[in-house]
Parts: structure tokens; C-alpha cells; sequence
């Protein structure tokens, strides 16, 4: 899923105008094309434009590929659902193979997500064109529910880590490393992607979902994560002077972690929420005392290097985990 309705323009070192979700959407074709053994559907959101009289056109584009060739393409309206995914669930489910229980178990399922950073409070003026919605963390995790059949929903009624709806979801957003979004996203999937500090130009990179059917040679979807997380980690290095950190949440293991500071870190973003002005800026949660445990390392692997310049160059690690700091500074 590509959000496009916001700004997502950049200029190279050429001084080329670039717009950010332009150029994933037609890597995402690229990775649909290489993959003759999966089905790939691509969401992209798009700014709401009117005609002259008025007439608002479509701000959605879905494609759909199989067996490696591009089978369907639609546009949509995101406004016409009940709830934020309900438009791009129901072209989901109304285009995905339909598989027997044993098969569909068998399946890997990724979700990737290409956007701005999703807010843990507030949330408002998340989508350019509907000023008056809003989207934060647990909203969106909560709307994952549309890209599922009923059949999953029933079977997932159970507890358990094969009962996810995914097996890997990839944030390629800034600062959603954090406790409230791995949190929210944890209900629904084995392993996440994200980043706990600012994905340059919200860029993660797809090689590594280039060839899907090699992923078999990493034995598991832990080490596929592990190999995409530092893939992405190792372009970005090279482009940007920025920090760089890339983290792998094992949703199972993280858990003991999450819950051991939930109760803190819910007061601090109460505070981001009602007051802002006492909240500095993001930070490494391991720069805070109240967050700083020997639990927060347990099913974390990050992939980090400091910014070439400023106060933290000399920065030699990162937790992995994204926090708030209160006013005054760390």
C-alpha cells in the first residue's frame, strides 16, 4: 500500500524532481512482474482532484498481479467505505485466489506500507485531501482486518503465533519503531519492519522481494526479514549522511518488553497529546531511564549507523526503539 495524498516530492542530487510514492509504485510493479509465483496486489492513494464543474475523479489505483502478468487495474473512491480500508479490503477479497484451509496456512503473507510516519495520538491531517480525518497507529492496525476473508477471521479467532493474518509487515515510514506502534501491530502479524528514527523519504528498499521464490533459501520469514531489513539498511548507508537505523521486531519475543513499560509510555503520550509543547522531539528509548531494560533487546535486531554529522554522530548504538522525550531535553 502506497500513500500518495500528501507531499512525497524530493529532488536528486542532480536537482530532478522526484515524487516519492510515483517511484515505489513503479518499483512495486517491477517486484509484481519478477514474482510469477505470487499475487500481488498494489494500493496506491492518491490526491482528490475535482474537475471544472466540480466532478471529483477517483483517488485510488489497485492492481492486481498473477502469475508474474498484471491481471486487473481499477480505481476507486477511499471515501466510499465504511471504515479507512474498507474499499481496498473488498477489491482484495474480490480478486484473491481462493485457496483450501491447508493451502491458505501454508501461505506467505506480507503486507508492506509506504508513507508518512503514522501518529501514535491525534492523528489529524494525516490525508491532504480529507483535512477532517484521522488516522493513528491502532486505526490503522485495526483496519488490517479488511484484507482478510472471513474464513481467516474465523480461523484467527484462536490464540497463538500461527493464527496471525501475517507472516511480515514492513512499515516504510518514519519513527513507527516504537512501543505503541509495535504494540498495535503485533495482533496481526509474526514479525515487523520499521524504523525507530527518520526513513529518509520514506524509502525501503523492495530487491530483496524482487524474487520471491528464492526466499526459501532463508529457511524462514525471520531471517527473509533479517535479509530485507539489511538490504534496506545497506542502500540507505550509502545515499544519505543521516542516521540510518533499521529494526526487526519479533512480535512473540518483544511482548514481555511492551507490557513492562505500557503504563509510562501511555502517560508520556498522553502528554504528546494534550500538551506538545512539554515533548521535545523523538529519541532512543535507552536514552531514558524508565525505558532503559535489559528486556528491550530480547527479539530486537537492528541494523544502525549514526549521522555522519550533529549530536549524535558519536552515537555508537541504538536500541531499536523509538520514544518520546519531555521537556528539558534528555
Amino acid at each position: 500500500m502506497i500513500h500518495g495524498d500528501a507531499n512525497y516530492v524530493f529532488h536528486d542530487t542532480a536537482g530532478a524532481v522526484h515524487y516519492a510514492n510515483e517511484d515505489v509504485l513503479a518499483r512495486a510493479k517491477e517486484v509484481a512482474l519478477a514474482n510469477p509465483q505470487a499475487e500481488v496486489f498494489i494500493f496506491h492513494d492518491m490526491p482528490l482532484n475535482k474537475t471544472l464543474f466540480f466532478f471529483k475523479q477517483h483517488d485510488g489505483e489497485f492492481y492486481y498481479y498473477r502469475n508474474g502478468e498484471l491481471e486487473a487495474t481499477q480505481q476507486y473512491w477511499r471515501d466510499e467505505g465504511t471504515s479507512r480500508f474498507s474499499v481496498q479490503g473488498a477489491l482484495y477479497n474480490a480478486f484473491r485466489s481462493k485457496s483450501d484451509a491447508n493451502e491458505a496456512h501454508s501461505q506467505t503473507k506480507m503486507f508492506l506500507y509506504y508513507g508518512h510516519e503514522i501518529p501514535e495520538e491525534d492523528g489529524q491531517h494525516y490525508d491532504d485531501s480529507y483535512p477532517d480525518s484521522t488516522l493513528t497507529i491502532r486505526k490503522f492496525s485495526n483496519e488490517l482486518i479488511s484484507f482478510t476473508s472471513q474464513e481467516q477471521i474465523t480461523e484467527n479467532m484462536g490464540t497463538g503465533i500461527d493464527s496471525k493474518f501475517f507472516d511480515l509487515i514492513v512499515m516504510s515510514t518514519c519513527y513507527n519503531g516504537s512501543p505503541r506502534s509495535v504494540a498495535a501491530l503485533a495482533p496481526y502479524t509474526r514479525y515487523i519492519i520499521a524504523s525507530p528514527t527518520n526513513l529518509h523519504l520514506s524509502y525501503f528498499d523492495l530487491e530483496p522481494f524482487m524474487h520471491l521464490e528464492y526466499a526459501d533459501k532463508f529457511n524462514s520469514i525471520d531471517a527473509f526479514a533479517d535479509h530485507a531489513a539489511e538490504s534496506a539498511y545497506t542502500k540507505l548507508s550509502a545515499s544519505v549522511q543521516t542516521v540510518v537505523a533499521v529494526s526487526v521486531y519479533n512480535v512473540l519475543l518483544v511482548g514481555p518488553y511492551l507490557d513492562s513499560i505500557e503504563t509510562t509510555y501511555s502517560q508520556i503520550l498522553a502528554t504528546v497529546n494534550t500538551d506538545p509543547r512539554q515533548i521535545d522531539a523523538h529519541c532512543d528509548c535507552a536514552d531514558l531511564a524508565p525505558f532503559n531494560k535489559p528486556l528491550m533487546h530480547n527479539g530486537v535486531k537492528v541494523f544502525y549507523r549514526p549521522p555522519i554529522f550533529g549530536r549524535d554522530a558519536h552515537k555508537i548504538h541504538h536500541s531499536g526503539w523509538s520514544c518520546w522525550t519531555r521537556g528539558g531535553g534528555r
